[in-house]
């Protein structure tokens, strides 16, 4: 028997099994699965093919260069500073162009500092004394200039006064500009040059025109009709960020100045181009929080003929501008095309699954249905057991006429 067995199982791997298809002749049931069907081809075909262009290959490894630079001259005229010419080499921080850069707006100027002792500023909270008790030598002030020197300067009158400290003295001027130094920044342009390449692919690219005329660069200006001049006025970044310059400038902001590039290669690399978007992306909305605005302070040292050092504090305001580049690139492909074929064939079974369902357990003749859809198979052990004495007792030609 074990030999029998043994030999049945293996004689078995090479039958070949088929479904049994019941035709169910349900019109509710027929209309519900062809729409599952259409549903199934219409997001397929539409949304995974059409949309997402599910037969390419992508590539999201983009690798990206920027170089900016300003160009723009502005005149002041101020108590500090008298009449001053500003330049690209004044007003632009860092001035090697990189894809962030800072462009000073209003400032506030504390000139011929030197290391010295002096009052701290009445405005800082720990600077404040009653008597030199309060000032104890050696102390760093909190949020403050220098180092205490054990003194606490009053006026005669005055019952308060503020610590006295060794720093760069005279302290920082702590009144706020009124309005921007540098409005005419506002008719500045920056230059904006970005090249990029998908590796995969070994395609890249660059944003400006590729043209032999020398003054197209000088005379352009960036907008939808001419995507290929990367020269942008400033004060027209700040308005498509939905802000006005002249406020912004007063106490400076940060914008975004975002480069995609999405690239279909199957089509002509002509149709490969960038899509600029613009946004604001400090707190816009907390203008009157002391938080808001866009500020950091640098030095300006020289020594005057005796050798002593001396230095111009400068309080920048100005808008911080970050240049993003992002993007991806898809090309045919058979490999993703063949599996969103395979998942959209594999959501079809599910449909017929789920008509399954509905056909056999969620109508009223579902029991009908059920009852032809599967076969109820069972085996007779008294007959089985029964026959091998009928063929040792009867004849073969008995058993035919049974």
């Amino acid at each position: 028997m074990g030999q029998v067995a043994w030999k049945g199982l293996f004689l078995s791997l090479f039958d070949y099994k088929t479904e049994k298809y019941v035709i169910a002749k349900n019109k509710k049931v027929g209309i519900l699965y062809r729409v599952v069907q259409l549903s199934i081809l219409a997001y397929l075909v539409g949304w995974v093919f059409i949309v997402k262009k599910g037969y390419q290959d992508t590539d999201t490894s983009l690798q990206s260069s920027v170089i900016t630079k300003l160009k723009g001259v502005a005149f002041t005229n101020t108590s500090e500073l008298g009449e001053r010419l500003w330049d690209v080499a004044d007003y632009v921080i860092p001035p090697q162009g990189e894809n962030v850069f800072f462009v000073m707006t209003n400032l506030i100027v504390t000139p011929n500092q030197r290391q010295d002792t002096c009052p701290e500023s009445a405005s800082i909270p720990d600077a404040l004394c009653y008597k030199d008790e309060d000032c104890p030598a050696g102390a760093a002030v909190v949020a403050g200039n220098g180092v205490k020197t054990g003194r606490c300067l009053r006026d005669k009158d005055s019952i308060k006064g503020t610590c006295e400290i060794l720093a760069w003295c005279p302290v920082e001027k702590r009144s706020k500009p009124k309005k921007p130094l540098l409005a005419s920044a506002e008719n500045f342009t920056v230059y904006i040059k970005n090249s990029i390449s998908f590796p995969k692919f070994k395609f890249s690219k660059v944003n400006v025109l590729s043209t032999d005329n020398e003054s197209y660069l000088k005379s352009c200006r960036y907008s939808r009709e001419h995507p290929y001049c990367p020269i942008f006025l400033l004060g027209n970044i700040v308005q498509w960020a939905g802000s006005d310059f002249q406020e912004m400038a007063l106490e400076g902001g940060v914008i975004g100045i975002q480069i995609e590039w999405n690239c279909d290669l199957d089509r002509a690399p002509s149709e490969c181009n960038p899509h600029y978007s613009f946004s604001r992306l400090d707190n816009q909305f907390a203008e009157k929080s002391i938080s808001s605005g866009y500020n950091f302070r640098f030095a300006k040292y020289y020594q005057d003929a005796e050798g002593v050092d001396y230095r111009t504090l400068i309080k920048a305001y100005g808008i911080r501008f970050d240049v993003m580049v992002n993007g991806k690139a898809g090309k045919f492909n058979i490999i993703p095309t063949i599996i969103n074929i395979g998942s959209g064939l594999a959501l079809m079974g599910a449909g017929a699954f789920f008509c399954d369902l509905v056909l056999l357990y969620l109508i009223k003749k579902s029991n009908f249905y059920r009852g032809k859809k599967y076969e109820e198979v069972k085996s007779s052990s008294r007959n089985s057991l029964s026959s091998p004495a009928l063929n040792r007792n009867q004849s073969p030609d008995q058993l035919g006429g049974l």
